[in-house]
């Protein structure tokens, strides 16, 4: 009995030294900048060059000529100033 109490204690003990623990890693703090005070202003820059002109578009076609009656809406009168 002795024996199987002493090879019971040497096992428990070889298995649990056996097991791989993880190793912890701990993440480092990330360092963040913060801006100071603004500076003067620096010296304004140069004027930028000029664009280019456009091309010319092309001419559209000539429509054509209406036919029926043509409606004239007037807006309606405004009314008077008091």
């Amino acid at each position: 009995m002795r024996y199987t109490l002493l090879i019971s204690a040497v096992m428990a003990t070889l298995s649990l030294v056996a097991c791989e623990r993880n190793t912890v890693v701990t993440p480092t703090p990330e360092t963040v900048v913060v801006p100071g005070p603004a500076g003067p202003a620096g010296p304004t820059g140069t004027t930028g060059a000029t664009g280019d002109q456009g091309a010319t578009g092309t001419q559209g076609a000539t429509g054509d000529a209406g036919t029926g009656t043509t409606v004239i809406v007037t807006p309606p009168a405004s009314a008077p100033a008091n």
